[in-house]
């Protein structure tokens, strides 16, 4: 296996040049995260994550959590000495409040981060992620007591977080879950239920782990309008704040997984645990959804990640491997790199990778506007803009995670499927990115069903007018950028018909738009794929000529080969559903 280097040198371009950082440094409170500060700290997380994080990536596949059969999961011990220097150095605290203990920086700095530490081991990773939504829950609907409980050590990573959604019987239907919660009299509440599909939900790598817990109370409402939500911690707090007495809250087992071995999935069992109530009862679903909402984004990174660190080992072992002779080459053999269809495959790699790491800081950067400008008509729209990106950004950056990490273990041969490699192993980290947080065919169900409705479809109407604008800018560019503009051209029409067809059609026949919405997903995908690949050419074009050309050819490359797949998509979009109910199954 390769060793692995984070990309700061891409963040920083994008940053720069692609998503307008210097604009998101200048809101109220980033006042310290100029551009020269961020570009430093990425390069210097970049350098602690592959000499730290990233050797214990492989020991995580092959050795795993263990859990002892008695309620305890042990990690192993790479894991412990590699979290620890990861708290020390503050890397955990960097987008978090300062008034907890955290860096104050943008969101758009700390899914930078998270793209190295999710590429350096995935499943170590998803420690901090949970605990990160877990704190975010709290720092919208926690009491000012439960806060200053919990926030800062869970910020420093002393502490960590779970979210406790699914159970047996409810999948993805979280209405269906049946836990309880009973008042105890005094203000809290006995828990008890059994989850399932817990991230981290045990183990040894933090003195606690604060549960946040989806339950019912009783009398509740059905369905996700009479769930609850309770903070439920491994360790109930002593008067002084420290974890004392343990809380009736065991991890059963932990899943054997296709992938992310080194992260312990978990059955909790909750027998009578103390709970506390997070915000009013029956709000449950709301302060799930602030969790959910920034894990999905952080989701679609993961996508991002493993194909990152798929192609710097499919790119070393294509300069590194020979057989055959290339045409036109001499000598006994050619590096495979040398071949046509192998460069094919390492452009798609490279291309991808670049676009959908540009679609996911710019959906971080418009969070950061939503949340820090001081106009409320812009902080509404960049909301509105979230609201659109983000199933696109889960569903399409994990789609392509599979299919690029795929591709990467193609470019490998035989090799490939030889473990020894390290080549499968990112493909079967990835396979669960397109099935958690709201499988993929949620999230296209959320887009065609809540998002294009925004103000009866004018909010996306005007985000699609946002993205041809840049086909005047691509007219100005010259001829290095016709094709670009002419291709880019058709397939935002595609899209404008697709997103045409939706709107008409969804009131009257809400199935024919779920039918088609995966593919008309996808066709979102590829054009603001395609576009930022496009932004990015263009502002390449007046740097360095390494660069421009870079950046040119990466953009001209998807525009060409890659983008006409979306007026492919068409039919399929506005298909309707009628021959998938066509036969009896």
């Amino acid at each position: 296996m390769s060793d692995f280097r984070p990309p700061s040198s891409d963040m920083n371009f994008i940053l720069e040049h692609v998503v307008g950082y210097r604009d998101v440094a200048a809101l109220p409170g980033f006042e310290h995260a100029d551009l020269e500060t961020v570009s430093g700290l990425l390069d210097e997380a970049a350098d602690f994550m592959s000499k730290v994080v990233a050797p214990t990536n492989r020991v995580g596949d092959k050795v795993g959590a263990q859990h002892d059969g008695k309620g305890n999961v042990t990690l192993p011990p790479e894991f412990k000495k590699a979290y620890d220097t990861y708290v020390e150095s503050g890397w955990n605290t960097l987008q978090f409040p300062e008034q907890y203990g955290g860096g104050g920086f943008p969101s758009v700095v700390g899914l930078a981060l998270q793209e190295m530490l999710q590429s350096s081991n995935m499943a170590f990773a998803l420690c901090p992620l949970l605990t990160q939504g877990a704190i975010d829950a709290l720092l919208h609907y926690g009491s000012d007591e439960q806060k200053n409980a919990y926030l800062p050590k869970m910020v420093s990573g002393e502490w960590t977080g779970t979210m406790n959604l699914t159970e047996p019987q409810a999948g993805s239907d979280v209405g269906a879950l049946t836990t309880k919660a009973v008042p105890n009299g005094d203000g809290t509440y006995a828990i008890t239920g059994q989850k399932i599909y817990i991230t981290w939900g045990e183990h040894d790598m933090a003195e606690q782990i604060v549960h946040l817990v989806l339950a019912r109370t009783p009398g509740a409402p059905a369905g996700t309008r009479g769930i609850s939500c309770f903070i439920v911690p491994k360790f109930i707090l002593d008067d002084d704040g420290n974890p004392g007495e343990r809380n009736a809250v065991t991890a059963l087992s932990i899943e054997h997984k296709m992938g992310i071995h080194g992260s312990p999935t978990c059955v909790l069992n909750y027998e009578g645990a103390t709970g506390y109530l997070i915000g009013e009862e029956n709000m449950g679903m709301r302060i799930m959804f602030v969790m959910m909402n920034v894990a999905r984004l952080s989701v679609g990174m993961q996508g991002v990640a493993l194909s990152e660190r798929a192609f710097q080992q499919s790119l070393a072992y294509a300069k590194d491997r020979r057989q055959g002779l290339a045409i036109g080459a001499t000598g006994k053999d050619s590096a495979i790199i040398e071949f046509p269809d192998v460069r094919r495959m390492i452009l798609t790699q490279k291309a991808s990778i670049a676009a959908i790491r540009r679609l996911m800081l710019l959906n971080a950067s418009y969070m950061d506007i939503a949340s820090h400008h001081p106009d409320a008509a812009e902080r509404t729209r960049a909301t509105e803009i979230v609201g659109l990106l983000t199933p696109i950004c889960k569903s399409f950056g994990t789609d392509l995670g599979n299919e690029l990490t795929s591709i990467g273990l193609q470019v490998h041969g035989g090799m490939g499927f030889i473990e020894e490699t390290g080549a499968a192993q990112h493909v079967r980290d990835i396979r669960i990115a397109a099935i958690y947080e709201g499988t993929n065919g949620i999230q296209a169900a959320d887009l065609v069903g809540r998002k294009l409705g925004v103000r009866d479809g004018a909010s996306v109407m005007e985000f699609i007018a946002q993205i041809r604008g840049i086909l005047g800018d691509l007219d100005a560019a010259g001829a290095d950028f016709a094709s670009i503009r002419t291709e880019l051209a058709r397939q935002i029409d595609a899209l404008e018909t697709a997103t045409t067809w939706m709107l008409r059609t969804g009131v009257a026949d809400p199935n024919a738009v779920l039918s088609g919405s995966s593919p008309y997903l996808r066709m979102w995908g590829l054009v603001t794929s395609a576009w930022l690949l496009a932004r990015s050419a263009l502002a390449a074009a007046p740097l360095d000529a390494d660069t421009a050309k870079e950046q040119l050819v990466m953009a001209r490359f998807f525009a060409e080969q890659l983008l006409p797949a979306c007026a492919g998509l068409l039919g399929a979009a506005t298909a309707g559903s009628r021959d998938l109910y066509a036969l009896d199954f």
